[in-house]
């Protein structure tokens, strides 16, 4: 069973800007295991702080080369564009076309505090920004044209998806990193 369970649309978790993490320890370490954890279980490439309920600028993530996660990223330069069938565990079973650059240039720091700067493209760029939009507030919904945005919600309230779910949503676990 995940450590924590998954926020979905609707909760207000997931439209807050993350707040910055001032220390990197052996509890944020945990955390990105049981997100780890969590991603594997869902399945997905990627899961941000906020989509377990803790308002940090924290992401973890695999692309096929093994678990990695950043803490405090930011994507300092972006080029190309890419169109791509994207989904997201925040709005499960459903996914679009979105347009995205297709090469990003993302800084951070890993769990030890070392700077790290990781340029990517297509999938993994594509990921990087999705997850840095989650630490910003932003849902993948928000990303769609005026149209199949309201086609979108029609279809998530329709599919009853919602937070109503997550009566019971702290983690499982009972670490919580929330301020």
């Amino acid at each position: 069973m995940a450590p924590y369970r998954i926020r979905v649309v609707g909760d207000p978790v997931l439209r807050q800007r993350a707040s910055e993490v001032t220390e990197i320890d052996g509890r944020l370490a945990k955390l990105a295991e049981d997100m780890i954890a969590t991603m594997y279980d869902a399945p997905g490439v990627g899961l941000a702080a906020p989509q377990v309920g803790v308002e940090k600028r924290l992401f973890v993530y695999d692309v096929g080369e093994g678990p990695r996660t950043v803490v405090n990223p930011e994507i300092v330069e972006a080029t190309g564009e890419w169109t791509y069938e994207e989904g997201c565990l925040s709005v499960p079973g459903l996914s679009w076309p979105i347009t995205r650059p297709k090469q990003v240039l993302l800084r951070g720091l890993d769990l030890d505090g070392n700077e790290l700067e990781i340029e990517a493209d297509e999938l993994e760029a594509r990921c990087f920004q999705h997850e840095v939009d989650h630490l910003d507030g932003v849902l993948l919904i928000e990303r769609l044209d005026p149209d199949t945005r309201r086609e979108a919600l029609r279809t998530i309230r329709e599919r009853g998806i919602s937070p109503s779910v997550l009566a019971d949503a702290e983690p499982l676990g009972g670490l919580s990193l929330r301020r």
